[in-house]
């Protein structure tokens, strides 16, 4: 006679851990005598996004390599800095050059 059994699958295991999140953390040094020549920290999150979100974490959203209306905004923003130092070279060419305080002795 067969009973089941409370056993998960892939599938349900992988849906908690990114319902609930799991944090591994790990540190690997490698020295020779006191003097330290490597050192790699190691911090992995696994989570879904919306669990990412609601701990604070959306990076994402901002990189430009991986969000396309971040590079727009990166495009306009570049377009926008040269516009201004246009504008800022024209009215230095209108404005009369002005002596510095002082400068009567």
């Amino acid at each position: 006679m067969r009973t089941a059994s409370a056993s998960s699958t892939l599938a349900d295991v992988l849906e908690r851990v990114l319902e609930k999140g799991i944090v591994i953390a790990g540190d690997i040094t490698v020295s020779v005598g006191n003097v330290e020549l490597l050192n790699v920290r190691i911090r992995l999150l696994i989570a879904s996004v919306d669990k990412a979100k609601e701990i604070g974490i959306n990076w994402w959203e901002s990189d430009p390599y991986l969000n396309s209306r971040a590079h727009e905004l990166l495009e306009t923003n570049r377009q926008l800095q040269q516009r201004v130092l246009h504008l800022e070279e024209q009215l230095a060419r209108l404005l009369p050059s002005r002596e510095p305080p002082g400068g009567d002795t």
